[in-house]
């Protein structure tokens, strides 16, 4: 009783423990991992894992949660089976068929990797994390994942859940993001020389479903014997996190133009930059200050009567928060815009699903056809 005090009084005043691994930890892991693992669409429990599909999913994954990856992931296996089918395929297909998935960038390094790991690598993904941290898109984790799951090297995927499993288990007092190279230097103690892949599956799958960031399930983990948060009864405040920014706000104003025959106009985005090479609804400028109409109006794609969309539209990037105010107007077929419009193409709304389109254009052309 008098060492548990002892300990408890210790991670009070921030002193550090010592860390060394729970006896068996991985063995516990492992056996609870063969009766409860997850059926993911991406997972083969028998037999070799196909390196396209363990990068495919890793790479969607990517601040994406798990339920909104499946339709995509499935979607683009239908298409693109293989990693020579997506290099061979076109960017504005490969970036269409991703529109929803957030994080543009993402596709777009995806289809470059595919084509480098086509053309330069036979077609075949390399086995070393630090090959596959080589190519685009892929970081410390993805290659550390693909090595693992793949191709069964010791590796250590550290993602959220992971760090979160570990700053439990060892009871990591220090907030995040500054203990991130002690969480990944602690996971590292806890990863097997066999069965990795498995390994790096099951601490996310613990993560995902038991050692969750509110409320963890520690009656039913496997690993809860040798849990120091939970011995000390601090399980549910850790990890810490220092205190955010709050994000910035940015505003612009955003021209639906609509043809009488069912058509809308969108313009295609810098190829750099944020959702670079997207297509997009033509706006002004995204300004911390608010954004006249007056002078927004003299960048307005077409002329016509532009009236004012009550309500504003908006969006949270990793970075900021986007306002938008939404102008409309209606062109006739007739009309010089609606032939030579600037710098723009006119799509019909039925194919609105089929092209690039990021979710915040989609949500500025529901707003204006809503109050139509």
């Amino acid at each position: 009783m008098a060492r548990a005090r002892g300990a408890a009084l210790a991670v009070a005043e921030g002193q550090r423990t010592p860390q060394a691994s729970p006896p068996n930890t991985a063995e516990a892991l492992l056996r609870w991992y063969d009766r409860e693992a997850r059926v993911l669409p991406w997972r083969v429990r028998r037999g070799r894992q196909d390196p396209y599909r363990v990068w495919l999913s890793e790479i969607m994954l990517q601040q994406t949660t798990v339920k909104a990856v499946i339709p995509y992931y499935m979607a683009f296996l239908v298409r693109w089976p293989d990693v020579v089918s997506l290099a061979a395929a076109p960017l504005d297909d490969v970036l269409a068929a991703w529109a929803g998935l957030g994080y543009y960038r993402r596709a777009r390094n995806l289809h470059n990797c595919a084509r480098i790991v086509a053309r330069e690598q036979g077609g075949r993904f390399p086995d070393s994390e630090d090959a596959l941290r080589a190519l685009p898109g892929i970081g410390p984790y993805t290659a550390a994942a693909i090595a693992a799951i793949a191709f069964e090297r010791k590796a250590t995927p550290v993602d959220g859940n992971v760090e979160r499993v570990v700053a439990r288990l060892f009871a990591v007092q220090e907030p995040l993001p500054a203990c991130k190279a002690e969480l990944k230097q602690l996971a590292r103690t806890l990863t097997p020389a066999a069965r990795s892949g498995d390994h790096a599956q099951a601490m996310m799958d613990l993560g995902a479903t038991i050692c969750t960031p509110k409320r963890p399930s520690c009656e039913r983990c496997p690993l809860s014997h040798g849990c120091r948060a939970r011995a000390l009864g601090i399980a549910d405040g850790l990890p810490r996190r220092s205190a955010k920014p709050e994000r910035p706000v940015r505003r612009g104003i955003a021209f639906l133009a609509l043809r009488e025959d069912g058509h809308v106009l969108l313009r295609k985005r810098p190829e750099t930059g944020l959702l670079g090479g997207m297509l997009e609804v033509p706006s002004s400028e995204w300004r911390e200050t608010d954004v006249s109409f007056q002078k927004a109006a003299q960048s307005a794609p077409v002329r016509g009567n532009w009236t004012a969309v009550p309500g504003v539209v908006v969006h949270v990037f990793t970075h900021f928060r986007l306002e938008m105010q939404v102008y409309r107007t209606v062109v006739e077929v007739t009309s010089k815009g609606a032939r030579d419009p600037k710098k723009g193409q006119w799509v019909a709304r039925r194919n609105l699903d089929r092209v690039a389109l990021p979710s915040v254009m989609r949500k500025i052309i529901a707003h204006g056809l809503r109050t139509k």
